[in-house]
């Protein structure tokens, strides 16, 4: 689960964000609060064990602002990533926030889909750098397909070639049900990319068409399966 703290000095507000964060497959809300400082507390309150993954911060806090709060977590080296959720539109606040690692911007207003589309971008972004990491690291083109997932639109649909769709279910659909597939196994049965092939997988898991569970076995660590679901 990608655990994330909101940021947000409205407490209506704070609660939809809330509600969407524990809407989207694979997010859990740590908490939700509504000044700078208690935001940093949170973070420090979350502890190594079970850190804060991601931060919904809004930039226009009543004690202090979204770019001292960004500034405290990267002198802190708090590993958290960032999203901007805000009415700022001063350029200089948002080259800044950028500067410091802020992984989207979305201003307000905007709809609870539009947000839950930045989290599955988010989402698809933090798959891709992982199933391709390797003995020698990441290389050039799995860096560019990772960032790629959050420098476009994230709406449902947007980059999946619908061929491709097609021969990823194809591939789950002849697999063994209950044991299901891994990105890598797709990858293998149909020619493309293990990055490639996690994000066609994310994508069908969003759409609620497979189910993902951690397998077992061997002496590394458990590998991701992507099981049908009756709506394959």
């Amino acid at each position: 689960m990608i655990r994330v703290l909101v940021v947000e000095d409205d407490p209506l507000l704070a609660a939809g964000h809330a509600e969407v964060v524990a809407g989207v497959p694979g997010f859990s809300v740590v908490a939700a609060v509504h000044s700078g400082r208690e935001a940093l507390a949170a973070v420090g309150a979350a502890g190594a064990d079970a850190p804060v993954d991601l931060v919904l911060l809004d930039m226009t806090l009543p004690d202090v602002g979204g770019l001292q709060v960004l500034r405290a977590l990267r002198a802190a080296a708090v590993p958290a990533d960032v999203i901007a959720v805000t009415a700022a539109r001063d350029p200089a606040v948002v080259r800044q926030s950028l500067s410091m690692g802020v992984v989207q911007y979305l201003l307000k207003p905007f709809t609870a889909a539009a947000l839950a589309d930045r989290l599955r971008a988010y989402a698809r972004f933090r798959a891709d750098v992982a199933a391709a990491a390797g003995e020698r690291g990441i290389d050039q083109h799995a860096i560019d397909e990772a960032l790629a997932q959050l420098r476009t639109s994230a709406a449902p649909g947007r980059g999946v070639a619908a061929p491709t769709l097609q021969a990823v279910v194809t591939a789950l659909r002849e697999a063994p049900a209950a044991v299901g597939l891994s990105a890598a196994e797709v990858a293998g049965a149909t020619g493309l990319s293990r990055v490639s092939a996690r994000r066609y997988l994310e994508h069908l898991s969003a759409a609620g068409r497979v189910r993902r569970e951690p397998r077992y076995g061997g002496s590394g660590r458990p590998e991701l399966a992507y099981l049908p679901t009756p709506t394959l």
